[in-house]
């Protein structure tokens, strides 16, 4: 079966503002059915482990609901793992879930980065919703490049943090250092969904985007895997037609002997 893990935050505290953050309900639960109902295996990880703080459920989200109440989930979020203890070589994808939180612990995170640039440098998906892009800042891969350079991408915008009123609560403005760290930034409507695909980064813009972020891997993950299979058949074939070839000059030999 195939495992995606989703990584949230443990910041709870908005800055200096007296106000709490943590990750946002919605953006965890929506690609957890995604993944779920594709037959995936999910796990959770947080950045200090134990149970990561929440920062936002709508009520009248059926899929917040669900996921709140799923025993499974509730039991892995009591006591998440902390990130640093994640063997990434586990996972087929990684789902970054986005939140304010993570504007101060997925930032310039060493173990993040590791599990991150390890899932994509072996052919793995990585996805990140909202705030969780912050996760993929810095992020560099076997071949010297960063993930984010050239590649279309996108996060929660700058104007969109204007629009919530947190552009001063937050460390930095994410738009901006997304597109510093060499992305072709895809600004869409604000609070409208907006996923990004390229290669096998899949960003999504706010909350509104976050199952769709996750659709979008489940199709590069099943090509993957399609890719994966045809591989191992061509090497299957290879060995069978190897043996055979043995077989056949083993066989002449004994004829060539006999006469």
């Amino acid at each position: 079966m195939k495992k995606v893990l989703l990584v949230l935050t443990s910041h709870e505290d908005l800055g200096d503002t007296g106000e709490k953050t943590g990750y946002f309900v919605g953006e965890a639960a929506h690609p957890w059915k995604v993944f779920k109902d594709a037959g995936y295996f999910v796990d959770f990880a947080s950045i200090d482990g134990g149970q990561p703080p929440q920062d936002g459920v709508d009520e009248s989200d059926p899929l917040s609901k669900e996921y709140l109440e799923d025993e499974v989930v509730k039991a892995s979020l009591y006591n998440t793992p902390k990130i640093s203890v994640i063997d990434p070589d586990q996972y087929d994808a990684v789902y970054l879930v986005g939140g304010h939180g993570t504007m101060w612990d997925f930032a310039d995170n060493a173990d993040l980065h590791k599990v991150v640039a390890s899932v994509y440098d072996d052919g793995g998906v990585v996805g990140a919703v909202c705030h969780g892009p912050a996760g993929l800042i810095g992020v560099e891969l076997e071949n010297g490049l960063r993930i984010l350079e050239g590649k279309k991408a996108t996060s929660f915008t700058n104007a969109e943090e204007k629009a919530v009123k947190k552009e001063d609560a937050v460390p930095f403005a994410l738009q901006t250092k997304v597109e510093e760290d060499g992305a072709e930034f895809k600004e869409g409507e604000d609070f409208e969904e907006n996923v990004v695909v390229d290669e096998r980064l899949v960003t999504g813009q706010n909350p509104a985007s976050a199952g769709g972020v996750a659709k979008e891997m489940v199709k590069l993950i099943t090509v993957a895997v399609r890719r994966e299979k045809k591989a191992e058949q061509a090497e299957s074939e290879a060995l069978r037609a190897e043996h055979d070839a043995a077989k056949a000059a083993e066989e002449a030999e004994k004829e060539s002997g006999e006469h």
